[in-house]
């Protein structure tokens, strides 16, 4: 899953980056209300994290004019201001949640995780497609009960196409969702990583659970029963 966060302190930005991107997310930064407005308009991103306080456009109005535009990406507001008239008001604008300066990061990404699932179909952290079973929060796999050891980079992968099942997703769904703004979208590495989950997933060959639609990216096939 892919994030945005809009924040004008370069090393807070480092910091959240670097622990999501630690817990399978990748994350893009930028630090200024305008940019963040033209990144956030992309429409690709699962979530955006947006600071209140920031130069050119703060982030009440940046939200505001998100929502105007109909753009309903989950946003998380961060803010040094904690009284109920500041968090009231970036509510209204359209924020989903509001969290005050300083938090812990364990504490953000609770409230990341749980933004994310509002937007799922179903609110449990459990993951299945038929005998296959991923775990958001622990993130555990298992296979047939027997528990499957994945870098962070597949199991974001995974997380994906599990959350979209018998859904045709193309390498570009899967770069933009995975890998950042700087990822480089003439390399094979979709690909690689595809080969190595299903070498982890699927060791007996002719049972791939993840299929590769010609021409047009990969599907993973699920049981109409469990999906």
């Amino acid at each position: 899953m892919r994030i945005l966060i809009v924040d004008d302190d370069q090393r807070l930005c480092d910091t959240l980056k670097r622990g999501l991107e630690e817990n399978t997310f990748a994350v893009d930064c930028v630090h200024d209300g305008e940019e963040g407005e033209i990144y956030g308009c992309n429409d690709i991103y699962d979530l955006i994290i947006l600071d209140v306080m920031m130069p050119k456009k703060d982030g009440v109005q940046v939200c505001r004019d998100l929502r105007t535009r109909n753009i309903n990406t989950p946003i998380l507001m961060l803010t040094a201001k904690d009284t109920v008239e500041d968090r009231v008001k970036g509510l209204d604008t359209g924020a989903d949640d509001y969290l005050v300066k300083p938090f812990s990061f364990s504490e953000l990404l609770a409230r990341v995780r749980a933004l994310l699932r509002r937007q799922d179909k179903s609110r449990s952290p459990t993951l299945k497609a038929d005998d296959l079973t991923l775990n958001t929060v622990t993130r555990e796999v298992y296979r047939q009960q027997e528990q499957i050891m994945l870098t962070s980079k597949e199991f974001a992968i995974l997380e994906y196409l599990m959350r979209n099942p018998n859904a045709v997703i193309s390498r570009t769904m899967i770069e933009e969702h995975a890998w950042d703004c700087n990822f480089d979208s003439l390399s094979n590495l979709v690909d690689v990583y595809i080969g190595r989950l299903r070498q982890k997933i699927d060791p007996e060959q002719g049972k791939d659970i993840i299929e590769t639609v010609r021409g047009a990216g990969y599907r993973l096939r699920v049981n109409s029963k469990s999906a």
